[in-house]
């Protein structure tokens, strides 16, 4: 053989050894495998079954301020009482954990008003009543609960409406808010501060009192 083509020969050699290399290295998956391994991720539901009753319920218990006292640290200085009570990620709202009594009022699509909170008359103060659930109030006012924990922006929002989902049928399944309407109520829950007008309190506990 000729001494001009023996380093074609060789590179072709080369090339023909790495390919044999990359066929015997490579995974072939099936697409049911693939699905599987799809399936393995971040789980919404499980995620609020697993979360809402043993930790966020407990957090947003211990962590709840009165009603009153809270407004009123907020009127004084929302950026100092978001430091105090609430909690945030980046430069969203901050997000409190509450408790508050009242009387509970007409039940306006999903919106259960309350009135004698300890708040001036123009605050209105509404509890979360369902069918639909919005905000991430107990996801953001729990503490614990952040957006590094998760894989990006979806998962992170679809924690928040399982939390949500899970209050939902743990409280409000069995609640009839139109017969609260004139009686004296407690609450527990959380709300994200949007403006001082208004309150919105996502529940996790409601009460009638004597």
């Amino acid at each position: 053989m000729s001494t001009l083509l023996r380093p074609r020969w060789i590179g072709l050699a080369a090339v023909a050894v790495l390919v044999a290399a990359i066929l015997l290295s490579t995974e072939y998956r099936s697409v049911d495998s693939v699905a599987a391994t799809q399936q393995q991720g971040f789980d919404p539901a499980r995620y609020g079954a697993d979360n809402y009753r043993s930790e966020v319920v407990p957090a947003i218990e211990e962590s709840a301020t009165p009603l009153p006292e809270l407004f009123a640290a907020l009127s004084a200085d929302k950026e100092a009482a978001g430091r105090k009570y609430g909690h945030r990620q980046g430069t969203g709202p901050y997000s409190f954990a509450v408790e508050g009594e009242g009387v509970a009022g007409e039940v306006t699509g999903t919106l259960l008003a309350v009135t004698g909170t300890g708040l001036p008359e123009q605050i209105r103060v509404s509890i979360q009543v369902g069918p639909a659930i919005n905000g991430t109030a107990l996801r953001d006012a729990a503490g614990f609960i952040t957006f590094g924990q998760f894989l990006n922006q979806v998962e992170y929002a679809d924690a928040a409406t399982a939390l949500n989902n899970e209050m939902r049928t743990a409280l409000l399944t069995g609640l009839d808010p139109a017969g609260l309407e004139g009686k004296k109520i407690s609450f527990t829950g959380a709300f994200s501060f949007l403006t001082a007008s208004t309150i919105t309190i996502t529940p996790i506990a409601i009460e009638e009192q004597p």
